[in-house]
């Protein structure tokens, strides 16, 4: 099978969204087009298992411009645009996506796109790289290299790599500082505000958010929180980071005493077990909960759902979950990832940054990959300076350059 995708008809809006998107990624652009001649990826497959969006589809028919034959499936069972992926299939994209699939149907579309035999992955969470390590029907697939865009799957490759497992190399690009200062912070923040009002069309201003994690991702939704007029509670366990919200003038409490107060909670960490039954049934009547880091763990979903009175779907991703002591919870997005599921994502002008950043290490990975070790790594320095200089230019900002007295003051003691 080629494709299996909802509905192949939706594939005109696609079109739409794909050239609205692009028109709003001019980094990416530029870096497709300056690359297009030389067609460096002719010849070779490249598997990607991302969230099929608008800006998501400019990175896949970039690579097949560049000569690579491409085949994409989610890396989230909610979180594809289906008229993105009837799109793609219509442009020769082999894509395995749907909205709200199951967990099996998750796993097959996986294994289609590893069946195509891609010798670089591109994953979001690390789906397609435990499959590829672990599964008996692809350990032995010829794999030159991967990225990895997001933290929740960086922690996955590393503790593969700790076990000594990891079979081929593996480029953090959620590490990139072009990634990680943008993407995570302004891209998270804005589509996070955006995913909540959707689902739940209240006012923030007034509203005491509770916002679990100050990574960048945190610092991000917490700011923007701020910015509606809410009254910002963090909840932290590294001191560092606990430190630095206290400085940057939030409320730092433990969870414990958050949930008794707080009107809309957000998570952010990437770690599970973060809002327990303990919290749930401490929170106040017609508290808010979601979820913005990539796996479902970060809410104790399991015991909302099956121990509350009654759910019922009360607005488009808003469960209303009433608990046997009468109180109400609603829960956005089933506690998956809220920006995505309730919303559309980041804004395509960040994400051109994080897929610049992408297109670059998958060509440093076909390039150099004979000399480098089954390790995890960061983007190289040059790519990433280099995405920055694009991002300049795609913004028409200029900035100062070193005079040859100052290169020599610096280099001398």
């Amino acid at each position: 099978m080629l494709s299996k995708v909802k509905n192949p008809k939706l594939a005109k809006q696609g079109k739409l969204s794909y050239e609205w998107a692009r028109s709003h990624m001019q980094i990416l652009d530029n870096t497709i087009n300056r690359l297009k001649k030389s067609q460096p990826f002719k010849g070779i497959t490249l598997g990607f298992c991302l969230h099929i969006t608008k800006e998501t589809s400019v990175l896949l028919l970039g690579a097949k411009e560049l000569g690579a034959k491409v085949t994409a499936c989610s890396g989230n069972p909610l979180t594809t645009q289906d008229d993105i992926a009837a799109f793609l299939a219509s442009q020769g994209i082999h894509t395995y996506a749907w909205v709200d699939q199951t967990a099996k149907e998750y796993d097959w579309c996986i294994e289609q796109v590893l069946k195509h035999k891609p010798i670089i992955l591109t994953d979001d969470g690390a789906d397609m790289n435990v499959k590829a390590h672990f599964d008996k029907n692809f350990k032995k697939l010829k794999i030159l290299g991967a990225t990895e865009e997001t933290t929740a799957g960086v922690t996955r490759i590393k503790a593969i790599e700790k076990q000594g497992k990891l079979r081929y190399p593996v480029i953090v690009v959620n590490d990139a500082m072009t990634k990680q200062l943008f993407d995570n912070r302004y891209g998270t923040g804005q589509s996070t505000i955006d995913g909540f009002l959707r689902a739940m069309n209240l006012l923030f201003a007034s509203k005491r958010v509770v916002v679990a994690g100050y990574g960048w991702v945190g610092k991000g939704v917490a700011a923007r929180c701020k910015g509606m007029g809410s009254k910002v509670i963090v909840t932290e366990v590294d001191p560092v980071k606990a430190l630095e919200a206290h400085m940057d003038a939030f409320e730092v409490i433990p969870m414990v005493q958050a949930a008794k107060i707080g009107d809309i909670f957000i998570t952010c960490t990437g770690m599970r077990d973060i809002i327990r039954k303990e919290h749930l049934l401490s929170m106040k009547d017609g508290a808010v909960v979601g979820n913005v880091g990539h796996f479902d763990v970060e809410v104790d979903t399991k015991f909302l759902l099956n121990n509350s009175k009654s759910v019922r779907e009360i607005r488009p991703n808003l469960d209303e979950c009433i608990l046997k002591n009468g109180k109400r919870i609603y829960l956005v997005s089933k506690g998956r990832v809220a920006n995505l599921v309730a919303a559309e994502g980041h804004p395509p002008e960040v994400m051109a940054q994080s897929f610049s950043n992408q297109l670059l290490s998958i060509l440093h990975i076909l390039k150099n990959h004979k000399k480098m070790e089954n390790k995890v790594m960061g983007v190289p320095k040059a790519i990433d300076r280099q995405v920055a200089f694009d991002a300049l230019a795609a913004m028409d900002v200029k900035i100062d350059k070193l005079t040859k007295e100052q290169i020599d003051y610096k280099s001398s003691w």
